[in-house]
């Protein structure tokens, strides 16, 4: 695993990082996983972007592996930026932030159904049980509108780097 993000690298934001292929479909190259066919049904369109990454808007989820919890959220826009997300239930299931009217509006959420949330994950290279969860900025998705975007919570409730492993 690698840490929160991959630094953007200046040769590679020269170049077009997304074409479309046809057939609703987006050719992504990416320097994680090389070059990927994404269904534009599956794009997750963020309507802030990340603190640091304004150029970085469009991302898709792909699993880390078959048996693995992890996933990445790998920019359409970047193809060096990628986060580890994981669902809250699976590593603090008492996690439940109320996501509030306002966000919800802004996403177009109606019902609990349209609603996810991921948490973005620091791994740090050379020791992964340091492993921390961002439990104050959250990433809240329609998952039916495929409309995202991070939240800032409550500092005294939530922790940014709550250890993962205890």
């Amino acid at each position: 695993m690698q840490s929160l993000a991959a630094e953007k690298d200046s040769a590679s934001s020269q170049v077009p990082q997304a074409v479309d292929s046809g057939a609703g479909n987006i050719k992504v190259a990416t320097s994680r996983f090389g070059d990927v066919e994404v269904d534009r049904q599956c794009v997750i369109t963020m309507i802030n972007p990340f603190l640091g990454f304004p150029e970085s808007r469009r991302f898709y989820l792909q699993k880390h592996g078959d048996n693995s919890p992890f996933m990445w959220l790998q920019s359409l826009d970047n193809p060096d930026l990628a986060f580890v997300v994981i669902q809250p239930a699976i590593i603090n299931p008492q996690y439940k932030p109320d996501i509030t009217p306002h966000v919800r509006t802004e996403l177009g959420i109606t019902t609990e159904r349209e609603l996810d949330i991921m948490l973005i994950l620091t791994i740090p290279q050379k020791d992964p049980q340091a492993m921390t969860a961002n439990l104050l900025g959250p990433l809240v998705i329609n998952v039916e509108k495929r409309l995202g975007r991070q939240v800032l919570l409550d500092p005294v409730k939530y922790d940014p780097c709550w250890p993962v492993v205890h």
